[in-house]
């Protein structure tokens, strides 16, 4: 019994301080990862953002691709977001798609466009080590992005509450839920919908009737064939499908005309795929396979026999690194698709966005955003502390003005200074310890930013390293 009796002796304050509370802060509020938009942490999913920083990037974005009328087959169908630096990765670009996916996803467009456009968009990321080399694992990607956004989830609910209003008008199952998500569980539940009275296979007949299904393969999963069985469709049944496709024509059919007739029965007019490291497809084909990639996405996207052509229905936004487009020039070029939307800069077009290099008052504006994320409440601090401004300037001048390395910096000289008892802020002459005992060499730092010796992704994407 001695056990429950005795105390430990060392004890435990009752006032005991936090490690970060001297900063006035609840955490160390920098990542440590690259962006996840899966990560149910705030500060690498994406959801610690500042839109203010890429203004321009993104109503370049919201004019020449959100705003403009989907039945217009002439618009804009793919275009480019490309770094303007040639020091590397981390600029910022994984964080703005990630959240101009949720801008659009919040009320599909229609708040954008003025009710134009009723668009999703879809965000993916190529496999690294070359496993999405070929076209049909890029089809296969984006149907993974389509299943995992839940999309289709929402388009089978939507069509089946339009066909409950026509044959059930005294049925508002709208009013009956308090979210969105519950309408949607509903409705694509067999058993609850026949516990409303519903009954579900006359819903599936009515909904196999839209025009948009009526030349879909008879093995599909809402082909109208299924009128002989009225079987209640599932989300599970399109990845089924799917299982049974074989690469190449099937699968390209599958993700850009059999899907598209599915959204457009739904009531969408068109989706956005927003393709971040696209580098890693080019990076890994040889120049045979990247023309033949390039072919089959012109195909895809403006005149081959799929329903994506003929309407337009996706817009891709391609996310390059600096050197990405010289080393996809030829492969362009040569398969036509450079004619339509040239991949250089020096020509002055609306499908191309510079994604700007950020200067001293992003930097500070970035920090701010994070700090002030997790700053303790009702406290009367500096927006920027412990930070002190020539701190900061020095952080970015170290890391080269790459939010990326910026930001790990900061998570780092947190973590130091609150080892450190005694101390509550982050001023230049820590920074300058910090950063020499990890062996970078301050006397360098006045070399400009696109030094010889930083990390040329020009000469790396054409093979010179010399």
């Amino acid at each position: 019994m001695d056990k429950f009796l005795k105390r430990p002796k060392q004890k435990q304050r009752a006032d005991q301080e936090s490690r970060y509370q001297r900063f006035y802060l609840t955490e160390n509020p920098f990542p440590t990862e690259p962006v996840n938009k899966d990560s149910n942490d705030r500060r690498i999913n994406g959801e610690i953002y500042e839109k203010d920083i890429r203004t321009q990037e993104y109503d370049q974005i919201e004019d020449a691709f959100l705003k403009h009328p989907q039945s217009d087959l002439n618009r804009l169908r793919l275009g480019y977001i490309c770094d303007t630096s040639y020091i590397g990765r981390g600029n910022g670009k994984s964080a703005f798609l990630v959240n101009l996916m949720r801008k659009i996803n919040q009320n599909y467009c229609l708040d954008i466009s003025d009710e134009i456009n009723k668009c999703f968009a879809l965000y993916i990321t190529p496999e690294p080590g070359g496993r999405t080399k070929t076209f049909t694992s890029f089809a296969k990607l984006i149907f993974s992005s389509i299943l995992q956004s839940g999309i289709l989830d929402t388009c089978l609910a939507s069509l089946r509450l339009e066909a409950i209003a026509e044959l059930y008008p005294g049925v508002d199952l709208t009013s009956q839920f308090s979210n969105e998500m519950e309408l949607i569980e509903c409705l694509n539940s067999e058993a609850k919908l026949n516990a409303k009275g519903i009954d579900s296979s006359r819903i599936m007949k009515k909904i196999l009737e839209n025009e948009f299904f009526q030349t879909l393969p008879i093995d599909f999963p809402l082909a109208p064939r299924r009128l002989l069985f009225t079987q209640f469709v599932k989300v599970d049944d399109f990845e089924n499908y799917s299982k049974g496709l074989k690469n190449g024509r099937e699968w390209i059919d599958f993700v850009f005309s059999y899907m598209l007739q599915v959204f457009m029965a739904s009531g969408f007019n068109g989706a956005y795929i927003l393709v971040d490291d696209f580098e890693r497809i080019p990076d890994f084909q040889s120049g045979r396979q990247r023309k033949d990639f390039a072919i089959e996405l012109r195909s895809c996207l403006l005149d081959g026999p799929y329903v994506n052509a003929k309407y337009g229905f996706y817009t891709m936004l391609l996310v390059l690194h600096a050197g990405v487009p010289q080393l996809i020039s030829e492969a362009w070029s040569s398969s036509g698709l450079g004619n339509r939307y040239p991949i250089s800069r020096k020509i002055d077009s609306k499908h191309w966005i510079a994604f700007e290099k950020l200067n001293r008052l992003h930097i500070s504006m970035l920090l701010k955003k994070y700090i002030s994320t997790y700053r303790i409440t009702q406290v009367e601090c500096d927006e920027l502390a412990p930070f002190k401004a020539d701190a900061i300037s020095l952080i970015a001048e170290i890391n080269e003005y790459n939010a990326a390395k910026i930001l790990g910096a900061c998570w780092d000289l947190l973590e130091n200074a609150a080892d450190d008892a005694g101390r509550t802020i982050i001023d230049e002459d820590f920074v300058k310890n910090r950063t020499e005992r990890l062996g970078y060499v301050i006397s360098d730092l006045e070399q400009p930013i696109d030094d010889p010796n930083a990390t040329d992704l020009m000469r790396k994407a054409t093979g010179n390293n010399k």
